[in-house]
């Protein structure tokens, strides 16, 4: 259920008890500081004011001075405190948002825009920090703080405290109904918006190119404007709802100040509560200042009821990321998953018997009946017109959409075996494969990380790219981000030469052609499988575009499924 769900992100926000509680102490004595600096200070004023012995004013500026200090001691343990915790358990919570991911990636998470995922799993993420440092802790922070400041002023004039009681509650309850009214929906919206901002945002920067070159560049900038506007409106409606808070918070202060005076002034020299039965000037100037420091502190709670609301939407979007239970059509490791037993490369085999496969949310199949054998050595080119489902025949060899049928590695049927053990010995190199926004070096390393220099190297020599390296520096050139700095050829050869680094035993190429001129597609596939042959490797070349046949070894047609 997605309430549950959300609710699962929510307690992974909140940190432990043993990080969160030292904050918490330290809050609340930070807070009970400040009320305390300023009931001392009023009464030592008043005090002074009638001139008495200095001696007799002694205890009450050693009390300002330690208030003082106190608070602020205690306010910067607060914040190093509760950050520290906050932090802490954010790491945690993006390390279970992962780990909530990586089942179901990549196939799983095709229903939301790149843009928006960006924004769910890092600033929805990081909003879910405000959960103990602005809902939590401020709640418990203020109520207690309040609760011992009327407490006080009940015990010196008593219908001031319950005077004082009653303007807290209203403050809370209308500040926290009007908030709700006027900034609710935006609390609700400035999530959404955001990520769909940064969806737009995307879809204009990686396709500037097509949109100048079409005219079409103008209309996706109206609507990227309009989505920012909304965003704006958005986001100036919650700061309505902020300050109509504030304004009923000090509306509220003012009126226990009235209070505390209307029930004071009669009681002067005539007895207080039970901490003055002969009620003085200092003592009531106490009474009438001290509501000011409480709703300072008290005024927390309004802004938590905001940030809880803005909160709970960011944790049921990070939720919505990830379904509570995987889709049907993505595979999860059963119980006691296999590991490959040993294997002699040689006989290593890959065997399909009328498998099929079909994406998330989808009824139809993209793919089924599809049977063939790869033995070390093998060579195949499986062809066919776009959407015959080759690249959905792909994502399931590799296990990340699950299929029917029979597909068996090494005798053993893959659904038997841990997925990390079908990727270790089947690897794939997609359509647009993926290049991280460092050096040639780094780029290779993620696929073997003790390869030595003097390696990658010679496996840059082997895809064709030993010229181009060297031009362009050598191993410490950079790709740029996405491989921005390399042509689609160039970008399919990094991704090979770093799968003949992991050295599978079967090779996918997935339609290595599709970003690359004519020109150069046939001597890309030329090169691919002349630098991918291997007596003990099988290649399975996907594309839909002809392959000489002395560069394989059998050919399987997937007819069109329209």
């Amino acid at each position: 259920m997605p309430g549950a769900a959300a609710r699962d992100v929510l307690r992974l926000a909140q940190p432990r008890p043993r990080w969160f509680t030292p904050g918490l102490i330290a809050g609340i004595g930070s807070a009970v500081m400040a009320v305390a600096l300023l009931a001392c200070s009023a009464w030592l004023i008043t005090r002074a004011a009638e001139m008495p012995s200095l001696a007799f004013l002694g205890l009450a500026v050693v009390g300002v001075r330690a208030f003082a200090i106190f608070r602020s001691v205690l306010r910067y343990l607060e914040r190093l405190t509760s950050h520290d915790a906050a932090f802490r358990q954010l790491a945690e919570l993006r390390l279970g948002i992962f780990r909530r991911i990586v089942p179901v990636a990549p196939a799983g998470l095709a229903s939301t825009g790149r843009g928006d995922l960006l924004t769910r799993l890092v600033r929805d993420v990081d909003d879910l920090q405000d959960l103990p440092l602005r809902v939590v802790q401020p709640l418990l922070v203020a109520a207690l703080t309040a609760l011992l400041s009327v407490i006080g002023i009940w015990l010196i004039v008593p219908a001031a405290g319950l005077t004082l009681l009653v303007c807290l509650l209203l403050a809370a309850v209308l500040g926290t109904i009007l908030s709700g009214r006027l900034a609710a929906t935006a609390d609700r919206e400035l999530a959404p918006l955001r990520g769909a901002l940064a969806d737009e945002v995307l879809e204009v920067i990686e396709n500037l190119d097509v949109l100048t070159a079409f005219d079409a560049l103008s209309p996706r900038l109206a609507q990227l404007a309009r989505t920012d506007a909304r965003l704006r409106r958005a986001t100036l409606r919650r700061s309505v709802g902020v300050g109509v808070q504030s304004a009923v918070v000090s509306l509220f202060a003012g009126l226990a100040t009235l209070g505390a005076l209307y029930f004071g002034i009669p009681a002067l020299g005539t007895g207080g509560g039970l901490l003055s039965p002969n009620l003085l000037a200092p003592t009531l100037v106490v009474a009438v200042l001290v509501p000011m420091a409480v709703f300072e502190v008290f005024g927390m709670i309004p802004l938590a009821a905001s940030a809880w609301r803005q909160v709970r939407v960011s944790a049921r979007r990070v939720a919505d990321v990830v379904p509570a239970s995987p889709p049907a059509e993505i595979p999860v490791d059963i119980e006691n998953s296999l590991a490959l037993p040993e294997y002699d490369r040689d006989e290593f085999v890959l065997e399909l018997t009328d498998v099929g496969a079909h994406w998330p949310g989808q009824t139809e199949p993209g793919v089924a009946g599809v049977s063939l054998r790869l033995a070390p050595g093998d060579r195949v080119h499986l062809a066919g017109p776009s959407g015959a489902g080759k690249t959905t025949l792909a994502q399931a060899l590799v296990r990340f959409l699950d299929y029917t049928g029979s597909y068996r590695l090494g005798g053993v049927e893959a659904r038997l075996l841990a997925q990390t053990e079908v990727r270790r010995m089947v690897g794939l190199c997609e359509q647009r494969p993926w290049l991280f926004d460092d050096s040639i070096r780094q780029n290779l390393l993620f696929a073997r990380d003790t390869a030595t220099d003097a390696e990658l190297l010679a496996v840059l020599a082997r895809v064709g790219l030993a010229d181009w390296a060297a031009q362009r520096g050598g191993l410490n050139a950079r790709v740029g981000e996405r491989g921005a700095l390399v042509s689609g050829g160039q970008a399919q050869r990094i991704a090979l030469a770093r799968a003949l680094l992991a050295d599978f035993p079967v090779l996918i190429v997935d339609e290595p052609t599709a970003n690359v001129d004519t020109a150069g597609a046939d001597a890309l596939v030329r090169d691919i499988l002349t630098a991918a042959a291997d007596a003990h490797r099988a290649v399975l070349l996907i594309s839909h575009t002809p392959v000489p046949d002395d560069l394989i070894t059998s050919r399987v047609t997937m007819p069109f499924r329209g």
